[in-house]
């Protein structure tokens, strides 16, 4: 059915096939391929179409793009001795293809391991305190720290960020009545405030009628007029004590006369 001479042409284009499929390697805009020649690190190609030698040449692909890592759950007791759960997240990008490849087995769980280990650490030395209201200040701690020891790796460490901090229940309930506390203590002082605001407004009036003693005629007119703007059946005339004045003068003179 096929003539002799085939099956060594078959033999041929097969063995072409796969030594072109191995030497050919398309690598895409965000991959970068280091090349080992028997075991030597030759270059770093791509992007784009690279040939290899078969069977000679070993290309290992390392992706530049950021990568987001989730870093586990780990068991803290903080400086103040309350223990907590803490969770991250790390973002960091391969700079140096060559040295993610040459200087760690394996840069991904290198950079795992590093990260748990660090926030371990450093969390261990912040107060629960710190821990809740200054995370900025141990986020840039912890990025600056993992970022100086991945280095040498060829890794850049962008940021790394705390995502929750799970409290014990016996914290939580603690930390809810020191918020109340502390919210009935600002309403206590607000209160004062207004109270005594309001007392020095009283006070300040009080000298300026003292010194104009008409005003209080003015008042008097407004109270009326608010007064007989309301359906009232029994409506109260506020009398001046001025009025009285002349009486407790005829008063005292004759109070004056019986003691002469």
């Amino acid at each position: 059915m096929f003539s002799p001479s085939f099956f060594p042409f078959l033999t041929i284009i097969i063995v072409l096939f796969l030594f072109l499929s191995s030497a050919i390697h398309v690598l895409k805009e965000y991959e970068r391929g280091v090349i080992f020649r028997l075991g030597r690190l030759i270059k770093t190609k791509g992007p784009g179409l690279i040939i290899v030698i078969p069977f000679v040449d070993k290309i290992v692909r390392v992706s530049l793009r950021t990568v987001v890592m989730d870093v586990p759950e780990q068991d803290i007791i903080t400086k103040d001795n309350v223990s907590v759960k803490v969770n991250a997240v790390i973002y960091f990008r391969v700079l140096s293809p060559e040295k993610a490849v040459v200087q760690v087995e394996d840069y991904y769980f290198a950079t795992s391991q590093l990260a748990q280990t660090t926030l371990r650490s450093i969390l261990g030395q912040s107060e629960l305190d710190e821990l809740l209201s200054d995370r900025d200040k141990i986020n840039h701690s912890l990025q600056e720290i993992i970022d100086r020891q991945t280095d040498p790796w060829g890794i850049k460490v962008a940021n790394v960020e705390i995502k929750h901090v799970d409290l014990p229940v016996e914290m939580q309930r603690s930390m809810a009545k020191q918020a109340e506390a502390e919210r009935e203590r600002r309403a206590k002082i607000i209160a004062a405030e207004g109270e005594y605001q309001a007392a020095q407004k009283l006070s300040d009036a009080a000298a300026i009628i003292d010194e104009h003693p008409s005003a209080i005629q003015l008042r008097y007119l407004q109270t009326m007029i608010h007064i007989a703007g309301e359906n009232n059946t029994t409506t109260l005339f506020p009398l001046p004590m001025d009025i009285f004045e002349p009486f407790k003068r005829l008063l005292k003179k004759e109070k004056d006369k019986d003691q002469t």
